[in-house]
């Protein structure tokens, strides 16, 4: 096979500014231990303990942790105190630094079981991942019925009308009757407030939004409501609820486009988010003009709600392995959930109709640093040291350039390091795996236009 190896530099992680999804700074976050990348176990999701502190604001999930995992009131109230303090941390750059989301997980685990033992902090955390990655089904008015489902195995193309976000690729695509239209960059949730993962749908969409301050610790003035087109409302001219405490909506700088940039939402800026408004209501078969849509922008203090034609799947999906016409794409693991294995790398070579094993063996090994580079404990690389012709010429001038050789492979393997994202192309396969993104839209103004479907016949 002929390939050609392309390294994608990173995107600089820039300094927090205000969530979507919350008024105040945001602070940092944990992630989740995996299986392998072909289906979500949905056991594997990360509960940090800002997390745990955005549920305490429900009743219903404190009556669930007295009736199912028998809590007392005694060892809630010491639960919300120590979720609570982590979740008025302010941000730092622990968030940069390799093993900081692993870290804080396994902070909010011992803490847990400080308080009420190993076996009652399982109950705990299966009943606080199965909360998080389902959502508050009221306010997406759920229809009996209709919920939603993930599609199988790894890299799964929609047949249908749906929303994909694979949140380490920082990507969201819009699919309609299996085609795909439209992608977008986005920002993801920090690592304390993670996007969840798993179904969800979106049924609406609502201009000129209210922001109410959630009742969590992080919060400057929980329960104050922020008046649609208010400077101080982050959700910008529009969102589209997706279960709470989950939204896609505007207000975010484009600096945040491609980071960490809310508690637990997809962000997008301002212009984006209008355009995402067009397209849903498009794939939707949803009666929403251009002139309707200007309309109710003008009014930026009156809010309005439209509902979709009809239900809109969305997949929150953690691949990091990616097949994309012909590229493998590997993704950093951005929440430490061990995805960037050999194991998931096989399954997703066997999803797309490949095998590992057709590679030569200098393909192999490109494949194999890429994916040791990218994840979660990588292994130090040993530094090559060049061989000399003969023994003769091991002199000073050799030693010399032994030196040079191993300085230069330090620094090569520094820059792999600081980058999100290895692209390996391999041509035979193209054709093969997800759809490359159609008409990007970065979030900067312009958009990358990519070879796009045949459009989709919608009646």
């Amino acid at each position: 096979m002929r390939h050609t190896f392309k390294a994608v530099p990173i995107i600089t992680i820039l300094g927090l500014l205000l969530s979507g999804c919350s008024r105040a700074e945001v602070p940092l976050a944990e992630s989740a231990t995996p299986t392998p990348n072909t289906t979500l176990a949905r056991d594997t999701v990360p509960i940090t303990l800002p997390v745990l502190d955005a549920l305490f604001a429900d009743q219903t999930f404190q009556a669930d942790l007295k009736s199912k995992v028998q809590l007392t009131d005694d060892q809630i109230k010491e639960l919300r105190k120590i979720s609570g303090a982590a979740a008025k941390l302010r941000p730092s750059t622990a968030e940069n630094q390799s093993g900081s989301a692993e870290a804080a997980r396994q902070n909010a685990i011992d803490a847990i079981r400080g308080i009420i033992g190993p076996d009652k902090s399982d109950q705990l955390m299966a009943l606080a991942r199965e909360r998080w990655n389902k959502g508050d089904a009221s306010e997406a008015a759920a229809v009996k019925g209709e919920e939603p489902t993930m599609l199988p195995g790894p890299n799964a193309v929609p047949a249908d009308t749906r929303i994909v976000v694979n949140i380490p690729a920082f990507r969201m695509d819009v699919f309609a009757n299996g085609s795909l239209i439209k992608s977008y960059k986005v920002g993801i949730g920090y690592p304390q407030f993670p996007l969840p993962q798993g179904a969800r749908k979106a049924e609406m969409i609502i201009f000129n939004p209210t922001w109410t301050q959630p009742n969590e610790s992080w919060a400057s003035n929980p329960g104050e409501i922020v008046p649609a087109g208010s400077k101080g409302n982050p959700l910008g001219p529009i969102k589209i609820p997706i279960g709470a405490p989950s939204l896609i909506h505007g207000g975010k700088a484009l600096e945040k486009i491609g980071n960490f940039a809310s508690h637990g939402c997809v962000g997008m800026t301002n212009a984006q988010v209008k355009d995402f408004a067009k397209v849903l209501a498009q794939a939707s078969q949803t009666d929403l003009t251009e002139e309707t849509m200007s309309g109710y922008l003008k009014k930026r203090t009156r809010t309005q709600v439209v509902k979709l034609g009809q239900l809109v799947p969305v997949e929150l999906r953690y691949e990091t392995i990616v097949f994309e016409d012909g590229r493998l794409h590997i993704y950093r693991d951005v929440y430490d959930q061990n995805t960037n294995t050999e194991e998931n790398l096989r399954a997703v070579f066997k999803a797309n109709g490949a095998s590992f094993e057709s590679l030569g063996e200098e393909e192999k090994a490109q494949v194999l640093e890429a994916l040791n580079v990218m994840s979660r404990h990588p292994k130090k690389l040993p530094t090559p040291t060049p061989k000399p012709a003969n023994d003769a010429l091991q002199n000073s001038a050799n030693t010399t350039v032994s030196a040079s050789d191993k300085k230069a492979e330090a620094e090569r393997q520094k820059k792999l390091r600081s980058q999100r994202e290895f692209v390996i192309e391999i041509v035979e396969l193209a054709g093969k795996g997800y759809p490359t993104a159609v008409n990007l839209d970065s979030g900067a103004g312009t958009q990358a236009i990519a070879a796009a479907t045949p459009p989709p016949n919608t009646p």
